[in-house]
């Protein structure tokens, strides 16, 4: 059975410049769920990006709650964020930011190795989770020798570093033709299913989007579940 991980309650964001006030975020509430996909869409400029790094700790509400498990975020500070997001979360791009100069397994590891886990350690887990997205053949191939498909499978499993509660993905498909924008999509659903992890994924396909469990769709920074 599902259980609610992550709610957002009331969430506003105002960015301030000079005497311009721009209401990006105006009372948003949401759940997201575990073992689901959570699928959020509306046209560019809607707040959906927004939203994302606020869920992830990554911009600062303005005024509202962020609740994991039970717990408010909201009074975190700048390092307790970082702890938090290094223990619970996995991020994923459209662009997969990969370093150029490491291999596939480097690349995997190097979270592990920042938050301190011993090389043995990041190695073994590096394997596992490169396996777990079909590419135990490509360890020690660097990213200019990987297709996009591969490059973006690299970074969730750079995601999946931590084993985290909840994976939050902004366009993850969007740089991939259609049968790779469908694979990767096949790959989320697979470790929702296995690892008991919830996705939420931002969207421009609202193909995929309708194949997720949950969609919110995003208009003027509100949001209304279908």
């Amino acid at each position: 059975m599902s259980n609610i991980i992550l709610q957002a309650k009331d969430i506003t964001r105002t960015y301030v410049e000079g005497k311009v006030n721009t209401c990006v975020l105006k009372k948003v509430n949401l759940d997201i769920y575990s073992d689901e996909i959570t699928a959020i869409i509306g046209k560019s400029g809607s707040g959906k990006s927004t939203l994302l790094h606020i869920l992830g700790t990554l911009d600062t509400q303005t005024s509202g709650d962020i609740i994991f498990k039970g717990q408010n975020l909201s009074g975190f500070s700048a390092n307790q964020k970082a702890q938090f997001r290094n223990r619970n979360l996995g991020f994923v791009y459209q662009f997969h930011h990969l370093l150029g100069d490491f291999t596939a397994m480097e690349n995997v590891m190097m979270p592990l190795l920042i938050g301190g886990t011993d090389v043995e350690t990041a190695t073994r887990t590096a394997k596992e989770n490169l396996e777990k997205v079909g590419l135990s053949h490509r360890l020690n191939y660097r990213p200019s020798e990987l297709s996009g498909g591969e490059r973006q499978r690299v970074a969730i499993a750079r995601a999946l570093a931590h084993h985290p509660d909840l994976i939050l993905a902004d366009e993850p498909t969007g740089n991939l033709d259609a049968q790779n924008a469908q694979d990767i999509f096949a790959l989320f659903t697979d470790l929702v299913r296995k690892e008991h992890i919830a996705v939420v994924m931002v969207t421009h396909d609202n193909s995929l989007a309708a194949k997720c469990d949950r969609v919110y769709q995003m208009k003027d920074g509100v949001i209304d579940a279908n």
